[in-house]
């Protein structure tokens, strides 16, 4: 599926994209602050400081979750597949793990609890899912077996009743990549969203004005 049909699809649009939503901003503390020109060698600051209306508990909680840790090395590594299974590479940019969105997840079940359970849980699912078609964990399997399994729980009008719980994860996975994606930056250059730019102002129409009984010379 292209990108844009994808995008179509969910329902979003580069006017519906939330930029300062918790996903924007969850993406905007894991990018980090753009690099200026010849900077010195980049660090990562122990609590990023950004002008994005955050409280200091905020900033603080910000800092912790960072710190955290939550999912394993295989597990992220299964999130990567995923999610590039889900937004992969083309001709406009590049996928989902070059954008960040690994990290972003990463962040977000931390931000909100009550994803960590059906993500871990799916995750466990997609191995269990796997050993039983293919004899090996998710990550292992090729190219060809890995979107077999998905397009088995890809489709929820198509799913058998059996793969249901693998239905509800990737629809999980496929929404907090696609949070991810087009709330980075790469995302906002694939969709086209440039955001609010300054014009030229020239006041209101004649036309408009003479609707009102108005001119300029009154």
């Amino acid at each position: 599926m292209k990108r844009r049909d994808y995008l179509k699809n969910i329902g979003l649009s580069s006017l519906g994209m939330a930029v300062v939503s918790q996903e924007a901003v969850a993406m905007e503390l894991l990018q980090g602050p753009k690099p200026k020109p010849k900077a010195a060698k980049a660090t990562t600051p122990a609590v990023p400081k950004y002008n994005y209306g955050r409280t200091e508990d905020e900033i603080a909680r910000d800092a912790k979750l960072l710190a955290e840790k939550f999912f394993n090395d295989h597990e992220m590594k299964t999130i990567t597949v995923l999610a590039d299974i889900i937004i992969p590479a083309d001709e406009h940019s590049g996928s989902a793990s070059q954008s960040g969105v690994p990290a972003f997840i990463e962040f977000i079940v931390k931000d909100q609890p009550t994803f960590k359970t059906p993500m871990r849980g799916g995750l466990r699912w997609m191995d269990s899912a796997s050993i039983k078609r293919f004899g090996k964990t998710f990550i292992l399997c090729s190219k060809t077996e890995q979107i077999s399994l998905v397009d088995e729980i890809a489709y929820p009008n198509q799913a058998k009743p059996e793969v249901s719980q693998g239905v509800n994860f990737f629809s999980l996975m496929r929404n907090l990549t696609a949070s991810g994606f087009y709330s980075s930056e790469m995302g906002h250059h694939d969709i086209g969203y440039v955001g609010n730019k300054p014009n030229n102002w020239e006041g209101v129409p004649e036309e408009v004005l003479k609707q009102y009984g108005l001119s300029y010379d009154s």
